[in-house]
């Protein structure tokens, strides 16, 4: 394990490692104990009662955060004709077809957001093994292949964000920046918890949102009350 340092073990001494804070009390403690030299993301971590093995309790999806994450997204579109024209105007960094798939498959990623008109899909499974693992591939399921190339574009560089369920049961998602304020930040939780909640499967049984924990990109993590949390979303 890695060591850490002195200002780390520092901001940590402030926590409260057997105490789970509201989620307004938590944000402001992360938020002070944020201490690099930049504007430090805020992340957020959800364990939920499902078991991800099995497909139906499969959860993801995307949401727009309110007041996006604070990060300048790059955006590739996958089109041709009219809708390549389309996603430029809309804001998109790149986008072509066969040229593309080629650039990328030459082992060019200078992008973070991939989408696809339905069209294209038949080529750019091609890059599946490329995309796929990075969490780049476009996906239907998430609103990243469609003929709405104008919006989607607009929404992504807007803020709107992917989640998905990992193989622990833990949803992890960056929901803004220390510099937002806490606000903002709990505006963008409380988007992101209304979208995650009406994904529960029908099959999850028991409590949904177990526990929840924030953190900042070098700071130590807080705990967060999950009853307050289901109280406030209304959940059992």
């Amino acid at each position: 394990m890695a060591k850490k340092g002195k200002q780390y073990i520092k901001e940590k001494a402030r926590i409260d490692r057997n105490k789970r804070y509201d989620l307004g009390e938590g944000l402001r403690l992360v938020s002070e104990c944020s201490y690099a030299h930049f504007d430090e993301s805020v992340d957020v971590a959800i364990r939920l009662g499902v078991d991800p093995r099995k497909a139906d309790q499969m959860v993801r999806g995307s949401v727009l955060l309110p007041h996006g994450t604070g990060r300048t997204i790059r955006v590739l579109v996958f089109a041709k004709g009219q809708k390549e024209k389309e996603a430029i105007d809309a804001g998109a960094d790149y986008a072509g077809g066969d040229e593309l798939i080629e650039k990328i498959s030459g082992g060019w990623l200078d992008f973070d957001k991939a989408i696809a008109t339905p069209d294209m899909m038949s080529s750019v499974g091609k890059l599946g093994k490329i995309l796929g693992p990075r969490g780049l591939m476009p996906n239907p399921k998430v609103g990243t292949v469609t003929f709405d190339i104008e919006k989607t574009v607009k929404e992504i560089k807007s803020g709107k964000v992917e989640f998905k369920v990992e193989k622990a049961g833990i949803v992890h998602v960056a929901v803004g920046k220390v510099s937002f304020g806490v606000e903002k930040l709990l505006e963008n939780i409380r988007a992101l918890l209304e979208v995650i909640v009406r994904a529960k499967p029908s099959t999850s049984k028991g409590v949904y949102l177990k526990s929840i924990a924030l953190s900042t990109t070098m700071g130590p993590g807080v705990k967060i009350d999950p009853i307050s949390v289901r109280n406030m979303m209304k959940l059992g």
